[in-house]
């Protein structure tokens, strides 16, 4: 991940209100936080994450607003200031000034039972805020647009235009100035796009149906009972360097040994499964340029400017901030040697990696991976900037995996031409032709290392049958491969579960079975199944289904409960098992063995225990 905001990156933005807004933020265009204001997008561009920015009145003779990074004593003064306080005496109890905290050990109640004084005021009376207000909302209105400082004068002049401000608790009294901070100050805080971060605003702000109301918990469990880690560094085919009137035979042999660190995934959450895996094993955010010591430094914020003229000298720590180079330096540019171009690969060479990949099966023509925009990854852009997941997300469809001999893409032979024939071709012409022969060798390395096998795990998160599809893909797995299927809903999930219970494991190694006597165990595998076996009952052990919910609380004296504005839906579930390949032929223990007397018995008795011999 980028430690700053890289132009046209995608970026979260808070607000005081509790909204969160995803925008790209694209050289020279202006951000529009509605009442909030607006500022130039360039004002970001190059700034560190995780900071809250102010935005400052528009200065006389400019048209834009700028922004000021908010330190943390200014951010947290109110909570400094009350720590101070809480180390200093406790006021006495019965003073003359109304009192609008209780002391330690003082319950919150409206007198004391003893003494007869007043502990705290009522949160309960009510006040007439239209009368207790003096400020008119033409002159708030007057305020918004006359104001200074960011809005905090207009909060300033509220809280003291209240008559009846002595009259609230003190929680009340926190509440009413947290409600006018969030509706005047001009702040907001921007934040890196993450999976759960996306996946929190999609759930709350769009339409959670789309990522199947999968929380950011569900996307963790999923993926630590997926075991989805980093899988090593990658590793690549050689180029055949095939000639064009070569055909098939020119393609490299998929080496089964070299296949590692790979997960199968199903993925109906328009890519948001995909993209949390892909942020656990560190293939989702593009790597950092290394830029030389000092390279895009700049001062104070504050005295940024965000038009788009040449850049000239710094002057009083001001910095232009363009995209434009220094013409003192276009003499250095021009000196440099220019690098020699890579050679352009073969047709049939291999651009995905053998290790450290992520293998989506879709049932569309074209796999459904539209979230995975928010990190700048298209998966059907023809000629995509470079990107690490270009080399590690491999797509085929459920005909390609189970048919390939009915797909045109894997069955149609590669074109072949010779040099003569080809150099008498159009450039289109040419280009499509060169084109159809790399997407022929993409398409059956795909085809032919997923139903190779071997992979390492399992994650679903899908609307078809778990049943289904776990009847196709559980003899692609290795021995020991995680399973980890997510489900908005629990019964597909408790009918899986029934699918490898003990009860069916035991009706199978009976022999009550006709169906499967005289196949191997690879046959058995690979089983159609049938009406009361669907899928062979051995093939997973340790299966479980379960849930998490990460609920917020208000915790308060005497109020102490969930908080009632958290959005509903499903809770989501999760079955997980492992992978078991079964043994051919009889089980059974060899050693040698001693007796050994049980308690108050001796050898001969019947209730003596043979153990092995040490």
């Amino acid at each position: 991940m980028h430690s700053t905001i890289q132009p046209k990156s995608w970026v979260v933005i808070k607000l005081p209100s509790g909204v969160t807004r995803v925008i790209q933020l694209a050289p020279n265009t202006t951000v529009s936080l509605g009442k909030y204001g607006s500022f130039p997008a360039n004002l970001l561009i190059g700034r560190p994450f995780n900071v809250t920015y102010e935005i400052e009145d528009k200065r006389p003779g400019e048209e834009y607003s700028r922004l000021r990074i908010v330190p943390t004593s200014e951010l947290y003064a109110e909570t400094f200031a009350e720590e101070e306080a809480a180390e200093c005496a406790a006021p006495t109890v019965g003073a003359a000034e109304p009192i609008l905290s209780a002391a330690d050990g003082v319950e919150f109640s409206l007198c004391d039972a003893e003494s007869g004084d007043i502990v705290t005021r009522s949160g309960r009376e009510v006040l007439d805020e239209s009368a207790r207000q003096t400020l008119t909302q033409d002159e708030i209105e007057e305020l918004k647009r006359d104001g200074k400082n960011a809005g905090k004068d207009v909060i300033a002049k509220l809280l003291l235009s209240h008559t009846a401000l002595d009259q609230k608790t003190s929680f009340s009294l926190a509440k009413y100035k947290l409600l006018k901070t969030k509706k005047y100050i001009r702040r907001f805080q921007i934040l890196p796009v993450d999976a759960p971060t996306l996946s929190h605003w999609q759930l709350e702000e769009r339409e959670g149906g789309k990522i199947l109301d999968m929380r950011a918990e569900m996307m963790a469990l999923v993926g630590c009972w997926g075991n989805v880690h980093f899988g090593g560094d990658a590793v690549f085919l050689e180029d055949p360097n095939a000639a064009t009137d070569q055909g098939e035979e020119a393609l490299v042999p998929l080496p089964k040994e070299q296949l590692s660190g790979r997960w199968l995934v199903v993925d109906d959450t328009g890519g948001m499964l995909v993209a949390a895996m892909a942020e656990r094993i560190g293939i989702l955010y593009p790597q950092e340029e290394e830029t030389e010591p000092g390279a895009g430094e700049a001062s104070d914020i504050k005295e940024t400017q965000p038009t788009a003229e040449p850049a000239k000298t710094q002057k009083d720590g001001d910095i232009e901030m363009t995209d434009t180079k220094d013409p003192s330096h276009a003499t250095q540019d021009e000196a440099k040697p220019k690098p020699k171009p890579k050679p352009r690969p073969s047709d049939f060479a291999i651009p995905y990696s053998l290790t450290n990949t992520i293998t989506v099966v879709h049932g569309a023509s074209q796999p459904n991976l539209a979230f995975l925009n928010y990190w700048n990854f298209d998966a059907v852009a023809p000629n995509h900037p470079p990107h690490p997941l270009l080399n590690h997300l491999l797509t085929l469809t459920w005909l390609q995996l189970l048919k390939p001999e009915l797909d045109t893409a894997y069955s149609t032979p590669a074109l072949t031409a010779a040099p003569e024939t080809l150099a008498s071709f159009k450039p289109s012409r040419r280009g499509n032709f060169h084109r159809k022969r790399r997407r022929f060798a993409r398409t059956r390395f795909i085809v032919d290392s997923t139903r190779a096998g071997g992979f390492n795990g399992l994650v679903c998160a899908s609307t078809m049958d778990p049943v289904s599809i776990l009847k196709h893909t559980l003899p692609l797995l290795e021995g020991g491969a995680p399973v980890a299927i997510y489900s908005p809903t629990l019964e597909p999930l408790a009918t899986v579960a029934d699918l490898f219970s003990v009860t069916r494991r035991t009706a199978w190694t009976s022999g009550n079975v006709p169906e499967t006597e005289g196949k191997s165990a690879e046959e058995l595998e690979r089983w159609e199944g049938t009406e009361d076996f669907p899928v062979n009952p051995m093939l997973l052990l340790g299966t479980s289904i379960q849930t998490s919910r990460a609920r917020r609380w208000q915790v308060l004296p005497g109020r102490t409960h969930p908080l009632m504005t958290e959005k509903g839906g499903t809770d989501g579930f999760i079955f997980t098992a492992w992978k078991a390949k079964p043994a051919e032929g009889k089980i059974a223990a060899k050693g040698r063995f001693k007796r050994r007397k049980t308690d108050g018995g001796s050898t001969d008795d019947a209730e003596s225990v043979a153990t092995p011999a040490s």
